[in-house]
């Protein structure tokens, strides 16, 4: 891949720390994830779950296991690429034109 190709990535990673991070398992229907948790643990995801957004879109590509990102290094030889996952306008962008082709 070169620089600013969009790629399709495995949603596993983000989808176990949306569940660590917030408690929301995303993978069913966005529902608490019912665990064994200390009251300190309880409190901090209590207070993270007051602004946490996520994008229908987004969490519709998590569950279903792929999300579309934008690599935004060069890679080299070492075979690292840094990106980020796309979203709003560009990620609707790119769904149509997946569309198109299909």
């Amino acid at each position: 891949p070169v620089k600013n190709s969009v790629v399709q990535i495995d949603a596993t990673p983000f989808k176990t720390w949306y569940l660590q991070h917030y408690n929301v398992d995303l993978a069913g229907k966005g529902e608490p994830a019912v665990k064994k948790q200390s009251a300190h643990v309880q409190c901090k995801i209590k207070h993270r779950q007051k602004d946490r957004v996520i994008d229908e879109k987004i969490a519709q590509q998590i569950s279903k296991g792929k999300v579309l990102a934008c690599i935004s290094s060069r890679p080299g030889q070492s075979g690292r690429a840094d990106g980020y996952i796309l979203e709003g306008k560009e990620l609707q962008f790119y769904l149509k034109l997946i569309e198109k082709k299909h």
